[in-house]
């Protein structure tokens, strides 16, 4: 019997160790519209964009960034080319010379 249980919390932990690695959408894997349409239901995503990075993405128009970040361009890539998103920066001084 304490086999089985063995056996049992073996194949669960296996389980629960392959699906949380897939937690995070990676958007090569995407197309451009289907990384877009994910930021903008989820209004913040961390997508995985490389073999070893991944970035907090965000919708253009809402209120994901803490102040004083703001939304920016950026590109990922995707399963059909770069792809235009948004991330939360800090935008660069508007000093006159």
């Amino acid at each position: 019997m304490p086999l089985r249980r063995i056996a049992f919390c073996a194949a669960a932990m296996i389980v629960a160790a392959t699906n949380f690695a897939d937690a995070r959408p990676d958007s090569r894997k995407m197309t451009c519209a289907q990384t877009q349409a994910l930021i903008q239901s989820r209004h913040a995503v961390v997508l995985t964009t490389g073999a070893n990075t991944y970035e907090r993405y965000v919708r253009q128009f809402g209120n994901e960034c803490d102040a004083p970040y703001v939304p920016m361009v950026d590109y990922v890539p995707a399963s059909d080319g770069r792809c235009v998103v948004y991330r939360c920066e800090e935008p660069a001084p508007m000093v006159p010379d």
